[in-house]
């Protein structure tokens, strides 16, 4: 179209008709005169719309679900993030919670043997030049560890320490073939030497070969002269086996150890002495006896049981 003075009549007229429709059909709400073009106009318009609206809604969903599946991924690598950190920190909680109990029975033993240690953690068993029962622990000359002293944990008597490094030590146990150490009855105070057996019960001759002795007896160390290498009163173990007596100057036992050598974690080397003799006093308390129940059986008379004084007829 020209630009002439007709042509922008025309859109002036226009322009004010429009203004008036949209006026009319404001204020004329759902009554409004447009509502049938309005009608007609989403009839012929609305598939158009539609059809255009699915083909651009499944760029939409894909490009939504990519963003959803990108956040997902990331949300489920955060919680797996967090559960194996959970998994670890529970892990090790538990394993500080054992040690923890290793470190509170071994406490109540120094306590009532009033010995002085020094805690350690073992970090390696054996030795690599031999096939005796040694394990290392990580504290030595530089933490006042000596040669010759005693080693326990919360159960009772591990070994002794054989060699010293500045930072780490060797502890020879007390089931080795080359352990030995003297002995005392709980009780009845014979004295004995215990020696190891490899993974078997202690060996332990007591000097008095007509000694009374019973399975379930129990024995701790007697000390060593200036308490080295063994300080008094450490558990030992419980006889668990005596050999008949055959008149000879000695009397064997076998006696299982309260230490389990298999599984030790956290110990105890006893820097210092006590003043005096614990005796008995470290061993644990001894197990309540299991009461055995009474029963008592009750006879109840026949209906047809002769009555005294009568025959059955």
């Amino acid at each position: 179209m020209r630009d002439t003075r007709e042509s922008r009549l025309l859109l002036v007229l226009l322009i004010a008709v429009a203004f008036a429709l949209i006026t009319v059909d404001i204020r004329g709400g759902q009554d409004s005169p447009v509502e049938g073009a309005r009608r007609a106009a989403a009839t012929v318009f609305g598939p158009i719309e539609n059809g255009m609206s699915s083909a651009v809604n499944p760029v939409g969903d894909a490009i939504s679900a990519v963003r959803d599946s990108g956040e997902r991924h990331d949300r489920l690598a955060l919680l797996e993030k967090e559960n194996a950190a959970l998994k670890a920190k529970l892990g090790s909680d538990d394993r500080n919670r054992s040690r923890l109990n290793q470190l509170d029975k071994m406490l109540k033993v120094a306590g009532e043997g009033q010995y002085g240690i020094k805690g350690a953690q073992v970090i390696a068993i054996g030795a690599a030049q031999s096939f005796s029962w040694t394990i290392t622990i990580d504290v030595g000359a530089n933490d006042g560890i000596k040669r010759d002293m005693t080693v326990l944990n919360g159960d009772g008597l591990v070994g002794r320490v054989t060699t010293v490094g500045p930072d780490a030590s060797t502890v020879l146990l007390a089931n080795d073939p080359d352990f030995t150490v003297g002995t005392r009855m709980e009780g009845s105070d014979e004295l004995g030497f215990a020696s190891g057996e490899g993974d078997g019960p202690l060996r332990v001759e007591l000097l008095n070969g007509k000694a009374e002795v019973k399975k379930g007896d129990r024995l701790v160390t007697f000390g060593s002269q200036a308490d080295k290498p063994f300080v008094p009163g450490v558990p030992v173990g419980v006889v668990s086996r005596v050999d008949p007596s055959g008149g000879g100057l000695t009397r064997t036992l076998y006696v299982t150890p309260y230490v389990n050598f298999t599984k030790l974690d956290i110990v105890g080397v006893v820097v210092e002495a006590p003043k005096k003799d614990p005796r008995d006093t470290v061993l644990p308390a001894k197990p309540k006896p299991t009461p055995i129940p009474t029963v008592t059986v009750t006879v109840t008379p026949s209906a047809n049981a002769p009555v005294d004084g009568q025959q059955q007829q």
